[in-house]
């Protein structure tokens, strides 16, 4: 089995999960996978993917820039979907592998006054507890990831649907860019990769 490094420093998101996903398909008799990357978030991004993929995940901070995520992956692995998978025609109900999706992609509602675009986000997501249908995921990024984090006025009614099963997921590089990455109050953080991967395959996608 192959041992390869790859330096992912410097990359933005998506890069070192696309790269990684990359490589780790070319590794078909499997062997070690050496990430190097330079920040947190995309340590998180990289052991989310690698877990997903069944591979085991360990990491390894060594400086405050300086990190490794290395993935043992199995012989005869692949992370490609097969033939016979992706040749199902996107029009059949079984193409989408997500039911109702919430895209929260701001802290305000609509156009207009901020502050009343604040009262109406608020409402919408109150108003998300009390449907009959919950999402399955609400994604938050841009200043929407400020929803999910410590002192958000709808921080109860997210943590109530988590509650109830959805899952929640905050972009880590808008954490990163709003310096939030510690505030973090409900949910866990994902990548533009995961965003993009989600919405592709919602049945539903309600953004307010």
């Amino acid at each position: 089995m192959e041992t390869k490094t790859f330096d992912a420093r410097g990359m933005a998101c998506p890069l070192p999960v696309v790269n990684a996903k990359k490589e780790s398909e070319e590794m078909t008799n499997g062997g070690t996978l050496i990430i190097l990357v330079d920040n947190e978030i995309a340590v998180q991004n990289l052991t989310k993917f690698g877990n997903s993929k069944g591979f085991t995940v360990s990491s390894e901070k060594k400086t405050e820039k300086d990190f490794t995520v290395t993935f043992q992956i199995p012989e005869n692995s692949t992370t490609s979907t097969p033939a016979a998978e992706s040749a199902v025609p996107a029009c059949t109900p079984d193409s989408k592998k997500h039911g109702l999706v919430a895209v929260l992609s701001a802290n305000t509602m609509g156009n207009g006054e901020e502050q009343l675009g604040k009262i109406l986000m608020k409402s919408f997501i109150f108003a998300l507890t009390k449907q009959d249908q919950l999402p399955e995921i609400i994604l938050c990024y841009n200043s929407g990831a400020s929803l999910t984090c410590e002192d958000s006025d709808s921080l109860e009614d997210l943590k109530s649907l988590e509650a109830e099963g959805v899952k929640i997921l905050t972009c880590g590089t808008c954490l990163d860019f709003y310096g939030l990455k510690e505030k973090l109050a409900v949910g866990g953080v994902t990548n533009m990769y995961e965003i993009v991967e989600i919405m592709e395959s919602a049945g539903t996608i309600v953004r307010p």
